[in-house]
């Protein structure tokens, strides 16, 4: 019995090492970021992509900046264009209380 375990064991130590998770990774902007910070977030959005992981991209609306959401909706959708065909929209941009959220995946190949 104490072989059948081991074998047991190790086949599942097995298995656990070939399956790949998908991890939720979160990318936070908001409605006034400069040109070369949101290329910067570009980028950490298209490595995360590349290695298989969902990006949930949050845009935080502070103060004020809730009464410009349309502003908010033009980013998410600037963000949209730009990753162009990449990535597959998982759920498209909705207000939640004062963020706005997108979830993107990897296009499968």
């Amino acid at each position: 019995y104490g072989k059948y375990r081991y074998q047991r064991s190790k086949k599942q130590t097995i298995s656990k090492k070939s399956a790949s998770t998908v991890h939720l990774k979160e990318i936070r902007v908001r409605p006034k970021i400069e040109e070369h910070d949101l290329q910067v977030k570009l980028r950490h959005i298209t490595r995360f992509l590349e290695q298989n992981n969902k990006v949930k991209i949050t845009m935080m609306f502070r103060g004020r900046e809730i009464v410009y959401s349309e502003k908010g909706r033009q980013m998410m959708d600037d963000i949209k264009d730009r990753l162009g065909e990449s990535c597959v929209i998982d759920q498209p941009p909705k207000r939640e209380g004062r963020n706005m959220i997108m979830i993107v995946s990897p296009k499968k190949s």
